[in-house]
């Protein structure tokens, strides 16, 4: 496991949600035969975060080695469950670098880049794919207040990104991984037979 961001950092997964349009939580869903849940924990633990926090909600798992929290108002959107994880983090951790549990084809990489881009400085740091800004997304603590303030309904980090554009450092990505995310069965289907460099096409060790 790399080491890159040492303990001022921590991971957060936000792997709540009901899967709708998926017909089972995402959580759950298994991937190139590993859950998704399990495979973004992996990415922010490779990616050098320590302690990785998982906020769940439609289904509850045990996902090893990382602090598990359940947001009993996960219907109400991302939101609520960006504030739950965001309260779990240690006070030991300096930022938090955020993932979403369905967008399996990131690479740890991009984690990887993130942490370096805020021991260079930044408050808040941002993946970018063509240009485009996507996730993970690394938060310092000094913004977790404004952050979890800003976050309703199906609101995550974006409003305050949004609100604060100058405070943003971009971090391309494109290299390590795509973004594209699962919604749909055919979101699965599709993305399962797709190689990215820099992402494992398989399980890995912790």
């Amino acid at each position: 496991m790399s080491t890159v961001a040492g303990p001022s950092c921590a991971g957060l997964l936000l792997a709540a949600g009901g899967g709708s349009r998926l017909g089972v939580p995402k959580a759950a869903v298994e991937f190139r035969g590993e859950r998704l849940v399990d495979r973004g924990a992996r990415l922010l633990a490779e990616g050098g975060c320590s302690p990785v926090v998982v906020v769940l909600g439609a289904v509850t798992v045990q996902v090893p080695d990382a602090i598990t929290v359940g947001n009993p108002d996960w219907a109400t959107g991302m939101g609520s469950s960006l504030r739950a994880g965001l309260s779990a983090v240690p006070p030991s951790a300096e930022a938090v670098v955020i993932a979403l549990a369905d967008q399996p084809l990131i690479g740890a990489e991009a984690v990887r880049r993130l942490v370096r881009a805020r021991r260079d400085g930044a408050g808040v740091a941002v993946a970018t794919y063509g240009g485009a800004p996507r996730n993970p997304v690394l938060i310092g603590r000094e913004h977790f207040g404004e952050v979890a303030g800003l976050a309703t309904g199906d609101v995550g980090a974006r409003a305050f990104l949004r609100a604060h554009p100058a405070l943003v450092t971009p971090v391309p990505c494109d290299d390590v991984g795509d973004p594209a995310d699962i919604d749909t069965p055919d979101d699965l289907a599709r993305l399962s037979e797709i190689g990215v460099p820099g992402v494992g096409r398989g399980s890995a060790s912790r």
